[in-house]
């Protein structure tokens, strides 16, 4: 099968084994989706992760029988790039989510993008 768009599909099987309430949720690996990955547990939105070369093993995290992560989507597409500068990088539902940008200092959140003086491509939003 060809993907396209493997960032898309690594947020769409997060956001359906959360919607199944599953525990963990395994995803094809690359450094992209590490990154992602390594961010959001950075961040709490999910217990742990874990790369076996082939795969990434996320542990996905619930409060009180709710999802951590109530919102993902992907901004930045393969068909429309979003690029932003650092004026630009806005907070994410009123400060209580992140975005995640890809820059030419590597993959962060927008706080530390702005933290750091620098824009790049939004890849997606998590609240």
């Amino acid at each position: 099968m060809n993907m396209q768009d493997t960032i898309s599909d690594m947020l769409t099987r997060i956001r359906n084994a959360q919607i199944a309430y599953m525990e963990t949720v395994l995803i094809p690996s690359s450094k992209i989706k590490l990154e992602i990955a390594r961010i959001l547990k950075e961040e709490g939105y999910i217990l742990y992760y874990e790369n076996d070369k082939t795969n990434i093993k996320i542990k996905l995290k619930y409060f009180k029988g709710k999802p951590v992560i109530e919102k993902i989507q992907r901004i930045s597409k393969p068909s429309l790039r979003i690029y932003q500068g650092k004026d630009k990088l806005k907070k994410v539902a009123n400060g209580l989510g992140i975005a995640i940008i890809s820059t030419s200092k590597g993959v962060m959140t927008s706080y530390e993008a702005r933290k750091k003086g620098i824009g790049g491509e939004v890849i997606c939003t998590v609240s």
